[in-house]
C-alpha cells in the first residue's frame, strides 16, 4: 500500500488578470521522484514555487505529509514546511567549506550527529576528499552534489529541484541527473524535478508532469507519456516524432502514405475518419531490402548513430536512427519497414 505524500488539488494562480496555472491537480506518492515539464513559461516554476510556499496560490489545496500547507484559510510559511530545495544555481555560501555548507541545516543536531551525518553525505556523493574545499574550487558537477547532501542533510519530507542541472554542460547533465536520481532514492525522500528537458526528467523520475500555459497536459509515468501521449500536443512534445496523414478504412486499419497501419482507433473514430498519426524514429526499422524505399532529404551524424530525414511526399517527413556504419548520401534512397508496437493516432480536427 503507497502513501501519498504530496498533494495538489485544484492549484491556480494568476497575477492580476493573467493566469498563471490553472486547476492542477496531482498526487505523490512516499519515496517517488516527480517531474514537471515544460517548455518555458508554461508554470512549472511558478507551481514548484508554490509547494515550497513561496508563492501563494489563488485557489486549491496543497497537503504534504497529511498536512494542510496551504488552502483559503492558511498559507503555512516556507521555513515551516520541511522542504529541502536545491536551486540552478546551487546557492553555496562561498566563505563556508564543503562540510559547513552541508552541515548548515543540522544546528539541531549535536557536534557528533551531525559530522557523522556529513560524513554519510559526502560518501554517498562520492566526495569525501574535498570536505575543506570551498565552492570556488569545486567543479560544477561537484557544486550540484554538495548542493543536494546540503538540502538531504536534515532528511526533508519533500526536495524541491529547480532546473538543478540548466548551467552544466549536455553530456554531464544527464549523466548527473542519474546519479541523483539513485542519491535521492537511497535516502528514500520524495522529490519534485522543474525541468524543460526531457532526458533529464526521464533520467529521473517516476511520474511527469507535462505542463502548457499553466495546465497539467498529462501525469503519468515516462514511458506512458512517451509510447501513451494523451494529446497531440503532449505527442509532439515528447520525443521526436511527426504527424503523418492517416484515414480509418476498418475498425482495426488506418491507411496511410506507408502502407496500412493495425491497431486501436481514436475514440469516436468510424470508417472513413480522418486521422493524424505519430511516427517516431524507434517505429522506423532500417532494412535495405525493404518494399519502402524513400528518398533521404537530410542527415545528422551523432556519433553511434545517424539521424535520416525521409521523404514520404511533398507535405510529409519522417526520422529513421540507424547505427552510424550506414551511411548513406542524401538524396539516395533508404529502405525501411514499420514496427509500430503503440499506435498513437488522434482525430484530425
Amino acid at each position: 500500500m503507497t502513501n501519498t505524500l504530496l498533494q495538489l488539488k485544484n492549484i491556480s494562480l494568476s497575477y492580476g488578470s493573467y493566469a498563471v496555472i490553472k486547476n492542477i491537480d496531482l498526487n505523490l506518492d512516499e519515496g517517488e521522484i516527480g517531474c514537471l515539464l515544460g517548455s518555458s513559461g508554461c508554470g512549472k516554476t511558478t507551481l514548484l514555487r508554490s509547494i515550497a510556499g513561496f508563492e501563494i496560490p489563488n485557489q486549491g489545496q496543497i497537503q504534504i505529509r497529511n498536512n494542510m500547507v496551504n488552502d483559503k484559510n492558511r498559507n503555512i510559511p516556507p521555513e515551516q514546511r520541511n522542504i529541502g530545495m536545491v536551486f540552478q544555481d546551487f546557492a553555496l555560501f562561498p566563505h563556508l567549506n564543503v562540510r559547513r555548507n552541508i552541515a548548515f541545516g543540522l544546528m539541531k543536531l549535536n557536534k557528533t550527529s551531525a559530522n557523522q551525518r556529513v560524513d554519510e553525505l559526502l560518501n554517498m556523493i562520492g566526495l569525501t576528499d574535498i570536505g575543506n574545499k570551498y565552492p570556488h574550487q569545486l567543479s560544477g558537477g561537484q557544486q550540484q552534489r554538495v548542493a543536494l547532501a546540503r538540502a538531504l542533510a536534515p532528511k526533508p519530507d519533500l526536495l524541491l529541484l529547480d532546473e538543478p542541472f540548466s548551467s552544466l554542460d549536455v553530456e554531464l547533465r544527464e549523466q548527473l541527473a542519474t546519479e541523483v536520481g539513485k542519491i535521492i532514492k537511497h535516502e528514500g525522500i520524495t522529490a519534485i524535478l522543474v525541468t524543460h528537458d526531457q532526458q533529464e526528467a526521464f533520467a529521473m523520475a517516476d511520474k511527469v508532469g507535462l505542463l502548457h500555459h499553466g495546465k497539467m497536459v498529462q501525469w503519468d509515468t515516462p514511458y506512458n507519456l512517451y509510447h501513451k501521449p494523451c494529446t497531440q500536443y503532449a505527442a509532439n512534445f515528447i520525443g521526436q516524432g511527426v504527424m503523418i496523414p492517416g484515414e480509418v478504412i476498418d475498425n482495426q486499419i488506418i491507411k496511410t502514405e506507408l502502407g496500412n497501419i493495425h491497431g486501436k482507433m481514436p475514440e469516436g473514430c468510424q470508417i472513413g475518419c480522418l486521422v493524424d498519426i505519430l511516427i517516431r524514429p524507434d517505429d522506423i526499422i532500417h532494412d535495405d531490402n525493404a518494399e519502402y524505399q524513400l528518398e533521404i532529404t537530410d542527415k545528422v551524424f551523432r556519433g553511434a548513430e545517424f539521424i535520416y530525414t525521409l521523404k514520404i511526399s511533398e507535405t510529409s517527413h519522417i526520422l529513421c536512427i540507424t547505427p552510424s556504419h550506414h551511411d548513406h548520401l542524401i538524396n539516395s534512397q533508404l529502405g525501411i519497414t514499420l514496427d509500430m508496437t503503440h499506435i498513437v493516432a488522434f482525430k484530425r480536427q
